[in-house]
């Protein structure tokens, strides 16, 4: 079909200008003055809120404050629920992700990862009175987890036969353990200790079954193809690491002194791990 000459010059002008016109999102952090970061609050150690100050904190709001920092930018942060992360991120109303987000293959056709933050199994709790003793005995038997995490298929990838009851965050997930609504709740190793613990005098009546379901490498979530967002979220990662101040922080929300009581770190700020 011929195409007319001004038509045709129109269409080359319009495909050299298109990517012109494509947002550069470092450049519009800069000009906005703030960083958005996408973040839990309900998934301590990483980011909850502080009782005394009613303010989020954890693990991932410092790490997003350090980005914050090397940007020249003030931090916001912004609560999500799990499953509304991605579409927060896609749409534009957070500019990153620290916010527990799993780094796997298929997410990647959704938003790119920066390194790996943190690595982390996913273990069951379950209560002792089931006689539940490994997660094969799960078959058949009702467990909890928040909806729209990576929990839920890992279980039932573990366990076909399970039946998975899903909540829109952690807590009220674990809450439903409590009240009996199940046997067994899922979630990430660190966040489960970390409830496991606060239950006090209760933990006899509860106990976490020894296999991981999986292991999770944690990172945090960029917009697909801002390479300059992401180039900054590394450097500042490797920079932590190098300094020091990336272990610091792990013992600061892990460590000994903390409910997780973790003697030691065994990842590094240095690359991209991928959950399988």
């Amino acid at each position: 079909m011929q195409v007319r000459p001004r038509i045709f010059a129109a269409v080359l002008i319009s495909v050299s200008i298109a990517p012109l016109a494509q947002a550069d999102q470092l450049a519009d952090i800069k000009a906005k003055g703030e960083l958005v970061c996408g973040v839990l609050g309900t998934d301590e150690p990483n980011s909850f809120v502080d009782p005394k100050s009613r303010e989020i904190i954890g693990y991932e709001v410092d790490l997003c404050q350090a980005v914050a920092k090397k940007i020249g930018v003030k931090p916001v942060i912004k609560q999500l629920a799990v499953a509304a992360r991605i579409p927060e991120l896609q749409q534009g109303r957070v500019d990153i992700l620290a916010a527990s987000l799993t780094h796997n293959k298929e997410r990647e056709a959704l938003v790119d990862f920066s390194i790996s933050t943190f690595i982390t199994g996913q273990k069951v709790l379950v209560k002792k009175s089931s006689g539940i003793k490994e997660v094969a005995q799960l078959a058949g038997k009702k467990v909890l987890t928040v909806k729209g995490g990576t929990q839920e298929p890992n279980i039932r990838r573990a366990v076909p036969s399970v039946e998975v009851v899903t909540y829109e965050t952690t807590v009220q997930a674990y809450l439903a353990l409590q009240q009996g609504k199940g046997i067994g709740y899922v979630d990430d190793e660190a966040s489960l200790l970390n409830n496991f613990a606060k239950l006090g005098a209760a933990q006899k009546d509860y106990a976490v079954l020894p296999q991981s379901i999986s292991t999770e490498a944690l990172a945090l979530g960029i917009r697909k193809g801002e390479t300059g967002v992401k180039k900054v979220v590394d450097s500042v990662l490797r920079d932590l690491e190098k300094s020091g101040d990336g272990a610091k922080l792990f013992v600061k929300w892990y460590g000994p002194k903390t409910n997780l009581k973790f003697d030691k770190r065994t990842f590094k700020f240095d690359s991209d791990k991928i959950t399988s």
